[in-house]
């Protein structure tokens, strides 16, 4: 399995130090475990900042960094070895394999944290923390903020600045290395073969979650523990449902099926979307909005680049998309004035994409001193143009109505243009076509 090394959290963690002020601290808390209901948690996801710092797959841990610190920068506070406790939840790395598993200079238990974090910030100028993300730990702080508070007629001196911590980390994450970028390639890898599986096994009389299941089966074959976020799996009239969720209707001959869903590996997120027939066979109509939309999706892909801005690759998706439905005849107008008057809308409201990574709607600005952000070497993300015309239209003729198409790769911007990550699914009408018809070959 590919995973990010070891050493590449250390030079994160140096490089966020080196952008701190001096003698300050950064305090950062692990994700909470999430109650299902009952005695039943949630499937455990480590907060993306904390991973991102440390790669610590568990709860209950903070990350301490101080820059300069003479007895080592990175602390970490975490769960004691417990022999008993790890009968019953699976092992812990505790305090010594804190310090050999995941480069921590110095480990504490956690249970400790209110006798030792106060002496850590005490003398400290400045806090940086992710203020406002987690208002429990938000307490936590203050009430280790107001140990030294206490004691400040004793000498001690309490911080007297807090800083967001997000800001300074959220930039760091928007640039991708080269060891997140393979990581990325293989969810997005995994993510191809598994909506190569559900085409393969799309027929008409099974339900939506029946091609989830093919989903499920094929992210965790290849190692993925979850997928990225809940997957979307939409027939007929619930394409135009564009975070459609109940994935448990019939898929009927001559409807289209949208399938939005990626996995995730080592925390980091694939996010493709596919369209295809669910008897394997496009009508002229369906072909006709499909090819559109991957013609905006081309259209995008020639807009992503350095020095390009953010929000070309999204103009050049409203433009060929308004222009078509103009040729097809579901917009009337002039095509400038109809994007000026934002009539595309009902065909398509949504943006091209969004930053991906850790997360799959990713931090990171997308505006800079108000205008749109230059793309760099190393920005992931998504490009994915649509078009949903309601089945309630009643401006469009018929045949159009509840037809929903959607079209979206993984992109990292390189020196020269775009690596499109997602390319291993088929994606032009012949292509997908031929893969469902040799398919059915096959059961046959």
């Amino acid at each position: 399995m590919i995973h990010i090394p070891k050493s590449e959290y250390s030079r994160r963690r140096k490089a966020l130090m080196a952008q701190m002020e001096p003698n300050s601290i950064a305090i950062l808390p692990a994700a909470a475990v999430a109650i299902r209901n009952r005695d039943v948690e949630h499937v455990y996801r480590q907060d993306s900042d904390f991973q991102y710092l440390s790669g610590f797959p568990e709860p209950q841990a903070v990350i301490v960094l101080m820059p300069g610190r003479e007895h080592g920068e990175y602390v970490l506070f975490c769960r004691e070895r417990n022999a008993e406790r790890e009968l019953w939840d699976g092992l812990r790395a505790g305090q010594e394999g804190a310090i050999r598993d995941f480069g921590a200079d110095d480990a504490f238990p956690i249970t400790d944290i209110d006798d030792i974090l106060p002496g850590l910030i005490e003398g400290r100028d400045r806090v940086y923390s992710a203020m406002g993300s987690n208002p429990e730990f938000d307490r936590h702080l203050m009430d280790w903020i107001n140990v030294i508070r206490s004691k400040a007629h004793l000498g001690a001196q309490p911080p007297n600045e807090f800083v967001a911590l997000d800001h300074l980390l959220h930039d760091m994450r928007l640039y991708k290395s080269a060891a997140e970028v393979k990581v990325m390639r293989e969810a997005a890898r995994i993510s191809a073969q598994a909506h190569i599986r559900a085409m393969q096994a799309s027929r008409a009389g099974l339900h939506e979650f029946s091609l989830e299941a093919e989903l499920d089966y094929e992210f965790r074959k290849g190692g993925a523990k979850m997928p990225a976020y809940g997957s979307i799996v939409a027939s007929g009239r619930n394409s135009c449902i564009l975070h459609y969720q109940e994935n448990d209707a019939v898929l009927k001959d001559g409807d289209l099926v949208l399938i939005d869903a990626g996995c995730e590996i080592d925390c980091y997120a694939s996010d493709i979307t596919r369209t295809w027939p669910v008897n394997g066979k496009y009508s002229p109509e369906q072909k006709a909005i499909y090819e559109l939309v991957l013609a905006s999706q081309e259209a995008a892909f020639a807009e992503i680049a350095p020095n390009k801005h953010w929000n070309q690759a999204h103009e050049a998706t409203v433009r060929v998309i308004t222009a078509g439905l103009v040729k097809l005849g579901l917009l009337q107008g002039n095509v400038d004035e109809l994007i000026a008057s934002e009539a595309y809308k009902a065909f398509y409201m949504h943006r091209a994409g969004h930053w991906l990574g850790m997360d799959v709607h990713d931090v990171g600005d997308y505006k800079v001193g108000g205008e749109w952000r230059v793309l760099e070497v190393g920005m992931a993300l998504t490009v994915e143009p649509g078009i949903y015309i309601s089945p309630d239209n009643q401006n469009v003729a018929k045949k159009w109505r509840g037809i929903g198409v959607r079209i979206e790769d993984d992109v990292v911007v390189t020196k020269t243009g775009c690596e499109i990550l997602t390319n291993g699914v088929p994606k032009t009408v012949a292509e997908i076509e031929a893969l469902m018809a040799a398919a059915r070959t096959h059961a046959a």
